[in-house]
């Protein structure tokens, strides 16, 4: 969970307490900048289309309290009472890539919806929707887990977003990151202006959900001031519905290993792969909006979705003879239902069924 201030700077005080709150809420179970003997992050390594109306995937599992249920509007991510935190965590991790999901954001005041992509060693790209607010959308990005300055988010513009289904995407390389809205580019970061040390850089695992940035019970005065709470859990419930997410891997192969503490991408080995090898395949953005506002720079907070239990990374692996299919299923490799190859899964998304059809033809 990251936050940031609403253009209102931040008091002494406020500052000392969202610094307890990113140490207590920052966590990784075995972070590469420290240790050489952390697993190997399971690799997607294709791209992926999740359709939630069709029900759950087994290659994203749920945590944190409330609910998470899924009809024909998607997966529906509900908060009732005060500790419900639902999110959807990927199984996988990318190595750059894209990420564009269609959803409703949450209502409610200190209700806060989110898209979090984050890395064992704490790199982070997010967007965040609060509920007391329908027009805008607030994106970040973090290094390493240094979050003592917190002077790189943004407001962007994400008008009537409870209202709607509106695609999110994120969209990241090793040259630049961009976020868009409903196919609009809002936000871009060049590598080289991101603050020293903190373009994010190392393999990212995918979450996303809702949780109550105002629940005064649970949080600090300053988060609670930030997701313009407090939250008066009578008033809900509150659901942030996800109608679909897809997820392309600009890199191949089956698993991504740390090769050294650097934290840099070119220490990064895609095993039985190669890394960035698919960059820029993706779909692009059809426009750029040029509205945007900086936050104020002492208010922010990382990571993950309400609660410091929900940030851990993925425990879960795709099993040993199982493959992942373009639906986002993990199924038995003897299975009818087999992984694609990594160039139809792209030529699809890029240029469409049509040709690959003509290609199939000839």
């Amino acid at each position: 969970m990251h936050f940031f201030g609403h253009q209102r700077p931040a008091s002494l005080a406020i500052a000392a307490t969202l610094a307890a709150c990113a140490s207590a809420q920052t966590y990784t179970s075995c972070n590469p900048l420290t240790s050489t003997s952390c697993p190997a992050n399971t690799a997607l390594g294709m791209a992926i289309n999740v359709d939630f109306t069709k029900g759950s995937v087994n290659s994203f599992t749920a945590s944190g309290g409330g609910t998470v249920s899924y009809g024909s509007d998607g997966a529906t991510f509900t908060v009732s009472e005060s500790g419900d935190a639902p999110q959807l965590s990927s199984v996988f991790y990318i190595m750059f890539g894209r990420v564009e999901l269609t959803m409703k954001a949450a209502p409610g005041a200190g209700i806060v919806s989110t898209l979090v992509m984050q890395s064992d060693d704490l790199d982070e790209i997010d967007m965040e929707w609060l509920g007391a607010d329908d027009s805008e959308v607030q994106t970040n990005y973090f290094g390493k887990g240094q979050t003592i300055t917190y002077n790189r988010g943004q407001f962007n513009p994400a008008a009537d977003n409870q209202a709607g289904f509106i695609t999110y995407t994120i969209d990241w390389t090793a040259a630049r990151i961009e976020w868009s809205v409903g196919g609009t580019v809002v936000r871009t970061l060049a590598y080289e202006d991101a603050d020293t040390d903190q373009y994010p850089q190392t393999p990212m695992q995918v979450k996303f959900g809702a949780w109550a940035g105002g629940d005064t019970s649970t949080n600090a005065e300053g988060t609670v001031e930030w997701a313009r709470g407090p939250t008066v859990f009578s008033d809900g419930p509150f659901s942030m519905v996800v109608q679909s997410i897809v997820v392309s891997d600009y890199s191949t192969g089956s698993s991504y290993v740390y090769t050294n503490t650097s934290g840099d991408w070119q220490s990064i080995e895609a095993v039985d792969g190669e890394v960035g090898v698919n960059s820029g395949t993706g779909a692009t953005a059809t426009a750029t909006a040029t509205a945007s506002t900086a936050t104020s720079s002492n208010l922010a907070v990382p990571a993950g979705i309400g609660s410091s239990a929900s940030t851990t990374t993925a425990s879960s692996t795709i099993p040993s003879g199982w493959v992942m299919t373009a639906s986002g299923k993990i199924v038995p490799a003897s299975s009818n239902a087999t992984r694609p190859p990594q160039f139809w899964i792209l030529a699809t998304q890029v240029f469409g069924c049509f040709f690959v059809g003509l290609l199939l033809l000839q």
